[in-house]
Order: structure tokens, then sequence, then C-alpha cells
């Protein structure tokens, strides 16, 4: 296997890589295009909150005297040309917040399209607007925030040098819209209580970007290449004379109460229980946040999406807790952990706090502080968690982070965590890491380099306990290539980090090549390899795999059509199993995958997904359907349906696997919402219903109603396994 293997590498890796060099030595020296990045964004002051009402009808007298921010450039379908439509931004300060007026002029007001007023819904398949602030100035960080033509609301915090958002994080703020015969238009108001930013600064980074999805039309106003994402906050222009905020104390303080009446399984009773606890947060003259949590409390917190599992390798699910999303932007580390949904290594992952095994170990005291001094960003975190008996004593946890910014979009920093969340002794990790960024590469590219470390240390690891890794990374529309390795010791486990597979060398070459051919019915093609390589500390190869796309086609109406060739080679050292009854055994495997994908576009009112998955698995086949639809017959309500069947024919036997979910969501207006989610899988035999209603009052007072359900399969009969019902109530109140 290793003769053939290595050179076949070799010349997949090659092709590619001399495309990209060929590609870039036709390319002349362009200047770096600061024209494009830095356009100015007048800011007018207007004295007190009372003077706007925030009804998105932009009439008050200020609104006609502030001057605009400047025209829009399409992004795509046409870069650089001019939008088919016109949009008109202003923005004002008040003496304790920011209004944003945007009139979004559409030639066709019949014919835009919005579908949702769910908040942190997926909005890049209707029409809205989407505001980013850079409020450090330090080209790496910032805000989003969006609202579409109904007035549903979507904020996020910037990840992973602009490639991510995490729109877990939800901020305090409020928006209005309202429709007429000229278009859309919104009034957003954003206190800056909400914000961490440089004290001293009198100029955020900002921009503002506008999706037309009946024409799939992005225009944008700073930086308006396909090159760069708007959540390049490094590209952005600025906003100033950005003034002196009265922030009053700085202080936000949020008590709860929770009330609920459980059922934890069949023939238990009826348990009922209130508790009560506390957040307080307060901003030091917005440089640095701090927050302080008694009791810390998630009832409100949706539960996560069961999914089938095929691997050897745990699953990994997204972080969701209030707590823990503040500042989480700051505790990024390193460039290239992993790819999309194969992560290989997360240094901290905070939902190893409070939750071992699938149960809830309550926190009873968490503080973190979050911000930054000049160009260092930081962020601090300590819990002290509750002994739960026969699962985890009671147990200290800490994580800090830092990083200093260097050159214009660079940065170097550390990570040090101690404490277990089950007790064991002596546990400690620290590292460092760098990361070279322009985005002004061959005048207009992005390029990222990177390199880190870490160690850990626990009484029951052995000397073998560090990694590191090194990555390159060329993130662009036409090319998009990334070359990463890393090593990750047999004994490297932090307590608080996620690591599926230890004592490897691991290695990825990842190429996309998306042209814009000239045709009127196709709008882009993406050719796609993905490859990696994994072996042991000694050198023997443990597993390789290429992922293809030689069809991957999207199309002008928005629909695509995809065919993936995916083969895969891996040394089993163990039996794995994947139920109880059919599993994998020792030994080495060779296996080819094929996948059909047809997609439609989501700016229709019934999208649908389609994915079939078939040939070799292991030592027999495996077929994957999967179906996913959404309908929207309005913007009140959302029909979903996802349905996944597994037909895996293994040596040790046959199994079919089956996991279906459905969502029906209401929605009365965008602050009252009542959403309804139930999943099914044939391997638990439960049936789980999940009904979250959610009240807010001005983004300061928040009432849930929560039910859960789960039945489970017991003699042949569907039995309450779970039955809950929960009430929270939380308000808060800012000084």
């Amino acid at each position: 296997m290793k003769k053939w293997l290595r050179p076949c590498l070799r010349l997949l890796s090659s092709i590619p890589l001399a495309l990209l060099v060929l590609d870039l030595i036709a390319l002349p020296a362009l200047p770096a295009r600061d024209d494009l990045a830095k356009p100015m964004a007048p800011l007018l002051q207007i004295g007190t909150a009372d003077q706007v009402k925030l009804d998105g009808l932009l009439d008050e007298p200020f609104w006609h005297t502030t001057q605009p921010i400047g025209d829009l450039t399409m992004v795509e379908p046409d870069e650089g040309a001019v939008p088919s439509e016109r949009t008109e931004v202003r923005v004002a300060a008040g003496v304790s917040a920011l209004y944003i007026g945007i009139m979004c002029y559409d030639s066709a007001p019949d014919r835009i399209v919005s579908h949702t007023m769910q908040r942190d819904a997926e909005l890049r398949s209707e029409d809205h607007i989407k505001l980013v602030f850079d409020t450090f100035l330090n080209g790496r960080t910032g805000y989003i925030f969006a609202v579409n033509p109904n007035g549903a609301r979507y904020d996020a915090l910037i990840e992973k040098e602009g490639e991510r958002e995490n729109k877990q994080w939800d901020g305090i703020w409020e928006a209005a819209v309202h429709r007429s015969p000229q278009g859309w238009s919104a009034e957003i108001y954003i206190p800056v209580k909400t914000l961490r930013f440089a004290q001293g600064l009198d100029r955020w980074g900002f921009n503002v970007e506008r999706r037309i999805e009946r024409l799939l039309e992005t225009d944008r106003w700073a930086a308006p290449l396909l090159n760069y994402k708007v959540t390049h906050v490094s590209r952005a222009g600025v906003l100033e004379p950005v003034p002196v905020f009265e922030q009053g104390l700085g202080l936000t303080v949020r008590p709860y109460v929770r009330g609920d009446r459980t059922k934890e399984e069949y023939g238990a009773p009826h348990v009922n229980d209130a508790t009560a606890g506390l957040d307080i947060k307060k901003n030091f003259g917005g440089n640095v946040s701090g927050l302080l949590s008694l009791n810390t409390d998630f009832a409100e917190t949706e539960v996560d999406t069961r999914r089938i599992n095929l691997t050897r390798f745990p699953l990994l699910y997204p972080e969701k807790r209030t707590f823990f999303l503040e500042g989480s932007d700051v505790f990024d580390f390193g460039l290239g952990m992993g790819f999309y949904h194969r992560i290989d290594l997360i240094p901290f992952y905070s939902r190893r706090i409070g939750l071992i095994e699938g149960q809830v170990v309550p926190l009873d005291l968490s503080v973190k502080a979050t911000g930054g001094v000049s160009r260092f960003n930081f962020g601090v975190l300590d819990v002290m968690t509750r002994p739960v008996d026969d699962l985890a004593p009671r147990t200290n946890l800490f994580a800090a982070r830092g990083y200093q910014g260097i050159w214009k979009e660079s940065r170097v920093g550390f990570l040090a965590t101690a404490g277990d969340p089950l007790g064991r002794p002596g546990s400690y990790q620290v590292g460092g890491d760098f990361v070279y960024k322009t985005t002004q590469f061959q005048g207009d590219k992005n390029f990222l380099l990177g390199v880190w470390g870490l160690v850990t240390g626990r009484e029951d690891l052995g000397r073998d306990n560090t990694a590191f890794g090194l990555a390159i990374d060329f993130p662009n529309d036409l090319w998009d290539v990334s070359i990463n390795a890393k090593r990750i010791g047999a004994d490297f486990d932090p307590s608080m980090g996620y690591v599926p597979w230890r004592g490897i060398y691991k290695a990825r070459f990842d190429l996309a090549y998306k042209p814009r051919p000239d045709l009127t019915w196709l709008r882009q093609i993406v050719y796609e390899v993905f490859s990696s390589v994994v072996t042991d500390v000694h050198g023997q190869v443990q597993q390789w795999s290429i992922f293809t796309a030689p069809v991957n086609w999207h199309l002008e109406s928005g629909d695509r059509i995809e065919l993936n060739i995916f083969p895969n080679w891996e040394r089993i050292p163990e039996r794995f199993y994947i139920t109880d009854d059919v599993y994998i055994d020792p030994g080495t495997y060779q296996w080819w995958r094929y996948r059909l994908e047809l997609q439609t576009a989501g700016k229709r009112k019934l999208a649908a997904k389609a994915s079939w998955w078939f040939g070799s698995y292991y030592d027999g086949h495996l077929n994957q359907i999967q179906l996913n639809a959404t309908w929207r017959p309005s913007h009140h309500l959302t029909l979903a349906v996802e349905g996944e069947t597994n037909f895996v024919r293994v040596s040790s036997g046959d199994v079919d696997i089956l996991l279906g979910r459905a969502r029906v969501d209401v929605f009365i207006t965008p602050d009252f919402q009542i959403l309804n989610y139930v999943q099914y899988d044939n391997l638990s035999d439960s049936l789980g219903v999940n009904c979250r209603l959610r009240y807010t009052y001005r983004s300061l007072l928040d009432i849930f109603l929560v039910f859960n359900h789960n039945w489970l399969e017991i003699d042949d009969i569907y039995r309450t396994n779970l039955n809950q019902f929960l009430l929270k109530v939380q308000y808060s109140w800012r000084r």
C-alpha cells in the first residue's frame, strides 16, 4: 500500500499546485487595494435617544440631514457593476447607542424574497441587509447584525480570521422594518453596552452588504470583490467620528427565576422544582467586560440535533449556551485545526464544562472577562462546578487566551487551561500560536500562514503529550487552496478539549477551482479535491482519503447539482460498533463511496435537497439517502422535514438505521415565536419533542415556556421516558 500511495498523493497534489503557480505567475503584481477597502462613513451625533421612534419609517428629521455612507457596488453576479437596485445607509449615534437607517429601494417590491421572522435564521437565501463592525479596529474580530424585510434579526461574532460566523451569540439590540411601494426600510438600534470596543478610538471598521435574492445578487460598500467576504474586516471601511459614549455604570444585572415539573423516566413520579440565579455583566470603559453568573442556567437552550455516527470517532456538537458564547471569538486558537465538520483538535471546547456523558453538571459560580488593551485581546474564564454523585466531584475549571496583533493583520498568542471536569489531578494545557495574514497578496487576494504548538499534563498521562501544526491557506474566489500538517501525541489529552484521534501525523491538501463561465444558465462551477493521509507516530499509514467533485454546478436559477467520488483506505486497530450487533473487525479496508446531490434554490417557498451516497463501505456496502424539504407558506409559518436512511450491509450483519426530524415553527412577531422540533431514530427507539415559546420585550425581558417529551419503546410499547414543563423569566436591568 505504501509503495503506490505516496506517489499517487504526490501526483494528485502536484497537478493543482502547478496550475495554481501558473495562475499566480500569469497575474501581474497588482497594487494594494486600500482605495477599495477604506471608504469613509460619516456618523452623525444626535444627542438623546428620545428623538428616535423605532418603526422602520425613517421619518425622524435627523435622518434627512444625515449623509448616506455612499453607494454600494455589485459583487455578484457581475463584480464591480452598478447594483440593480439602490441602497441608502445612514448611521447616527445617540449618547449611548448606535442607530442605523437603511432604505433598500426595489423596483419590484412584490417580488421581494423574505420567508421568516425567526431570530438567527439563515438569511442567506432571502433578501437581507448585513452590517459588520470592527470595534477594536484590529482587522480580525467583529460583530455582525442583519435584518430581513420581515424584521427577522440575525447576529453573530466573526471568527476564524473572517472565514466563519458564530451565530450562537445573541446580543441585546432591536430592529424595525417597513415595506412600501419603493421597497423596504429598516431602523436598527444597538446599545453600546452590547458591544466590546477599544476605548479612545474615534473610528471603527464598518461594512454593509445587501442581498437581493431573486436576482442572486450581492452588493457591498467596502471591498466589493469576490475574493473577499464582508466578514473580512481588515478590508472594511471606516465609520467616524465615533463619539465618547455615555455608558453610565456599564452594568447589566439579569436575574432569572425558573420553575419546572419533570418526570425523568418511565414509572418515576413527577418532581416539582424552582430555582433562581443571577448574571451580572460589567463594562469597564468598553475595552473590557466582565461577566459573573450565579447558579448558571441553560434551560432555554435548544436541544441538540440527533445525528447518525457511522465512524469510530465521537461526534462534535456546537456550543449553544449563552454564557460560554459571550466573547467566545477570543478563544479561537490556531490555524488549520480541521476541515468543515471533520475537526482534528479543539484545545478549548467549552461543552466539556457542565456536560459529562450527556448529563448536566450544575455550575455554581462562573466568571468571565474578555476585552482588549491596545492591540492585545484576551479572555479569561473560571467556573466552579457542583459535585454530582457517581459522575463528577466539585471542580474548578480555568481557561485563559490572549493574542497580540502584529503588523497589519497578523497575530501571535497563547492559550492556557487548568482543571479537569472529572476531577483528575494535575491537569493543565499551555500553548502558543502565530498567524500571518494578508488580504493584499498579489494585490487583492487572501493568504494565511499559521503555526501552533500545545502541551498537556495530567497525572495519568505519559510523555508524548504535545501537539503542533502548520497551515497554509489561500482562500479566494477562483482558487481556494490549503495545505496543513499536524502531529498529535499519543498522550496529548486536554481535559477541556476535543481530540478524536491521538498518536498521529496528519497531512491535508485541499483545492477548489471555481470558475464563473459566461453562460446564461450557469453561475459557477466548483471543482474540488480534498485529500488527507494519516500515519501513526512511527510512520505507518492508518488512513487516507480523496474526496473529489468532478461535477458541482451552481445554476443561475440558484439550483445546484453535485457528483462526488470518494475513495478511502483505513487500518482499524480494534473492533468498533455501529450498533450493538453490527461491527467492523480489526484489519485494513479499502472502499469507494459515491454521492449524487440535488438542491433547489433557497429563494423558493418550497426548497428541497436530496443526497444519495452509495458504494462500498469497509468489507460491505452502504446506501445512504438523505431528504430535506422546507415549505414556507408565509413568513409566519415554516414547515420542515428531514429524513435519513442508512442501509448497512457488512460481514458482521445487516442493519437499517432510520432518522427523522420535523419542525413546525410559528412566528407571531419577530419577538414572539413558537418553535416545535420532533426527532426520531430507530437506534434508540425514541421519539422526542422539544417545544419552545419565546417572547422578548424590547430586548430586555425574556419569557421562555419549554415543553420536552420523550417516548421510549419498552416491551414493544412507546412509553413516556421524559416529561417536562419549564417556565423561565429573565430581565436585564441596565445602568
